[in-house]
């Protein structure tokens, strides 16, 4: 995959924080960190999504709708 260089303003206690996981050894320079950092924190904004629309669903009817379709389909499952 491609990479494209980017320069951004961070805050000196957020930096320090960063070197620190990088003499750590926990990421293997400050690119690498902050990649990581900003591909989770979109992971979490996909997922917080993903939260927002499910809450718009109508339980009670989304329900309905799942057990209708189960009770259709039970008489064509095979016996075990």
């Amino acid at each position: 995959m491609s990479t494209t260089k980017v320069a951004f303003t961070i805050e000196e206690n957020l930096l320090q924080k960063l070197d620190s996981l990088v003499s750590a050894r926990i990421f293997p320079n400050r690119s690498k960190a902050i990649q990581k950092a900003v591909e989770e924190k979109l992971s979490r904004m996909n997922h917080s999504r993903l939260a927002r629309e499910c809450s718009k669903l109508i339980t009670g009817f989304e329900q309905s709708l799942a057990e209708e379709g189960i009770s259709e389909e039970a008489g064509q499952w095979p016996e075990y």
